[in-house]
């Protein structure tokens, strides 16, 4: 990247800002996502002078520094950084004098406060800038109110105010508590800076807290410390659903250190509390190493007999019956295939997946005098983690108090906070001490909310001139209680649906206890290995490529319109955009130049997901031991017409790369009555820095607002390499991970 690195959706309306001011009381709020319009201290004769809170993201001190409050949660992907970047830029702010602080959890100041989804940059993208523009217009009234001249002749300039025709100035700090005074402005009409203004947006900008983490800094969640605090284990049912029938607590008790021992009885909600029994003591290994004389007894029921053969048995058996329900059908299908000079038939699947991330589970929780439980939770998503909170232990929302830590990783496990539910149980135990519970990597990895397996059956008919006439899909997924988690779904848009006149894809599903959750790009990190090999499949059988197929079907349909979804109004898929990320990746990745005959070859992957789209080509080997070797991966996206912070951006999609490649090459949770068999990193490797390709990305900027990057790079590189490792091999990679026995 030639940049230096400098180490330093929807709208808000003014009807948005008078509900949230009534809801504040007094009318101090602007709107849930911009809250509270301070009023500047007052001080006394010779009183040090305050700094100036404008609203609730930013504070500007006498000495000009800026500090902006960072309101999502960071787990990694930046946003601590990106996010005030924003405000910075339409407060027209110099960004070495700004300073930025994680926010408080409180969503009647900050509305929705999320790290998951892709969905922070389309969900902020103009709020943001909204709050800096704000800002900037109430500074520049109040250096015009001090100077006495219209605010027109008035522009705001790198932290400073400055007037147009004399060329005099006043700092940031110079009027911030004047500014704090002035009535703030019309939010849904507060003018936004124009593109080719943006000085801070584009720029490449390190992240925040880099610096603290090299040195060690205490700044995640496992690093907190509050006087008097214990540490707790939680020991509970490696088979998903047991109950606890006994334990000896007396034993566990009787280790040297060991301070309390006591059941907590859970129901039958995983992302609640479960049954298990708590160990505190003055250390955590302690409290970990005395869960060995529990001589715990569980009741696995029914759930003891699952494993994940039996789930590949069912799978087989429920292939030989009808689907029980449809996903997407059109046209005539039966008929395409009663024509077709050739059908292409293939089986695939993938496992469960955990989420490991670096800093396993953990939270800090204090019952006060007060009735107060407050904690120090790293979570992706604290509105959730608070409700179970006050629904586990029956408090009102105002008896819990959330602080947001940063987190060492999530990729989506932290959407589910079990984790703070435990921890405040066991504190509800000890009024007035702290207590922090800490789970151990085996407790992560075997108590996971998991990426869920699934299985595929596929046809595809090609008519005399092999062109694709008919698809057939018949998927078996998992559910629970009879119903399919969200993230072990398939949706009514999975391409080629809407692109063949004659397509079906059908459903069944296998029951299970095993918890679900979302793990980044969730569905798609699986249904694109799925799509784009199965395709594949269908171009060579054509005499042709990959992406000369996705092209033909690309080209087959106009835009799709927009659509409503979990961001209000949002642009439909686009043929245009994906044809161009296509083009871009073939062009980087000299895909004419595309195998050796020493097996030695490129595979291409394309997919769409997050509202972003990705193209990517992986070139791979295979030695003859079957050892796979990833050696380079061009990736082309487009995320919209800005990218935002140049340097978090590499970094999400070269992360999301190295993620999909280490699925691909060696990640499976396996199922053995009832538990997960794999328990720390020698039975479930993570991709490792020797293993790292080379990685070559570029972005097209297309004419559209700008969307996340955390997940959509992930999906197409799995079936670009698994394409790629058919290229070099001739051997067809149908489940995952890459059995090496199979290409030797």
């Amino acid at each position: 990247m030639s940049e230096q690195i400098e180490q330093r959706g929807p709208q808000l309306s003014r009807r948005g800002l008078l509900r949230a001011g009534v809801l504040a009381g007094g009318g101090l709020a602007l709107t849930a996502s911009l809250p509270m319009v301070a009023r500047a201290a007052v001080t006394g004769a010779g009183a040090a002078v305050q700094p100036a809170t404008l609203n609730a993201y930013v504070t500007i001190g006498a000495d000009n520094i800026i500090t902006i409050a960072a309101k999502n949660p960071e787990v990694g992907q930046g946003i601590k950084t990106m996010l005030p970047m924003l405000i910075a830029e339409e407060m027209d702010a110099d960004w070495d004098m700004v300073r930025i602080e994680q926010a408080e959890f409180n969503p009647a100041k900050y509305g929705m406060q999320l790290a998951g989804g892709s969905f922070s940059t389309p969900m902020n993208w103009i709020p943001m800038r909204q709050v800096g523009a704000a800002t900037r217009a109430m500074l520049v009234q109040a250096a015009a109110l001090r100077w006495g001249v219209p605010v027109a002749g008035l522009k705001a300039e790198k932290g400073k105010i400055v007037e147009i025709s004399s060329g005099r100035s006043l700092s940031f700090g110079d009027v911030a508590a004047d500014a704090a005074l002035v009535p703030v402005p019309d939010l849904a009409s507060v003018p936004l800076k124009a593109d080719k203004d943006f000085t801070i947006i584009g720029r490449s900008i390190a992240g925040i807290d880099s610096q603290r983490i090299v040195e060690g800094k205490p700044i995640f969640g496992v690093d907190t410390m509050l006087p008097g605090m214990r540490y707790a284990a939680f020991e509970r049912a490696p088979i998903f659903g047991a109950k606890l029938v006994s334990a000896n607590l007396d034993a566990a008790r009787a280790v040297p250190g060991v301070e309390d021992v006591f059941v907590l009885e859970g129901g039958d909600n995983p992302e609640l509390l479960v049954d298990g029994v708590a160990i505190i003591a003055k250390n955590w290994w302690i409290a970990n190493k005395a869960r060995e004389q529990l001589e715990i007894e569980w009741d696995g029921g029914q759930w003891a007999s699952h494993s994940t053969a039996g789930y590949d048995a069912k799978a087989q058996e429920l292939f030989g019956q009808a689907p029980t329900s449809d996903i997407a059908v059109s046209g005539d299908v039966d008929a395409a295939f009663a024509a077709a000079a050739k059908v292409v038939e293939a089986d695939y699947s993938y496992p469960f997946l955990a989420h490991v991330p670096m800093e396993p589970q953990n939270c800090t929780s204090l019952l006060r005098e007060d009735g107060v439980m407050e904690m120090w939770a790293p979570t992706q998503m604290p509105q959730a983690g608070h409700g179970g909170v006050c629904q586990q232990l029956g408090l009102a929302p105002e008896k819990v108090v959330v602080h947001i830590t940063r987190m060492g990783g999530g990729f989506g496990r932290r959407l589910t906070n079990d984790f703070m539910v435990q921890s405040a149980a066991i504190a509800a135990k000890k009024p007035g001490v702290p207590i922090q519970l800490i789970w151990s990597r085996q407790d992560d990895l075997r108590s996971d909310f998991y990426r869920p397996g699934g299985y595929h059956r596929l046809r595809a008919a090609l008519d005399e001139s092999g062109k694709l006439t008919g698809f057939d899909g018949h998927f078996v997924t998992f559910s629970t209680g009879g119903k399919v988690n969200f993230n072990a779904a398939m949706g009514g848009k999975e391409f080629p649906i809407h692109f063949l006149d004659n397509l079906r894809y059908r459903q069944s599903a296998i029951d299970t206890r095993v918890p679900m959750g979302s793990l980044r790009a969730p569905q798609s990190n699986a249904l694109s290995f799925v799509q784009q090999s199965f395709l594949d499949e269908v171009a060579r059988e054509q005499g042709r490529d990959l992406p000369a197929l996705m092209l033909e079907l690309l080209a087959s349909r106009d835009e799709f319109p927009e659509e409503n979804g979990f961001l209000g109004k949002q642009p439909g898929f686009s043929p245009k955009r994906a044809t161009a990320v296509i083009e871009k990746a073939l062009q980087m990745g000299g895909w004419e130049g595309r195998t050796d005959g020493n097996r030695r070859a490129k595979g291409f992957g394309f997919y769409f997901s997050h509202l972003g789209y990705f193209a990517e080509v992986v070139e791979a080997s295979v030695d003859a031991r079957g050892q796979v070797s990833v050696h380079n991966v061009w990736a082309a996206g487009d995320v919209g017409r800005h990218i935002i912070n140049p340097f978090g951006a590499m970094n999400q999609v070269e992360g999301a790369i190295i993620d999909g490649i280490g699925q691909a090459l060696a990640l499976a949770v396996q199922i053995e009555s009832g538990a997960v068999v794999q328990s720390n990193f020698h039975d479930y490797p993570i991709p490792r820095i020797p293993a790292t390709p080379q990685i070559e990305v570029e972005f097209i900027k297309s004419d559209n607002d700008p969307t996340g990057l955390g997940e959509p790079a992930l999906p197409p590189v799995i079936p670009a390499l698994t394409n790629a490792i058919f290229a070099a091999t001739g051997k067809r990679i149908r489940s995952l991970p890459i059995d090496k026995a199979q290409l030797v």
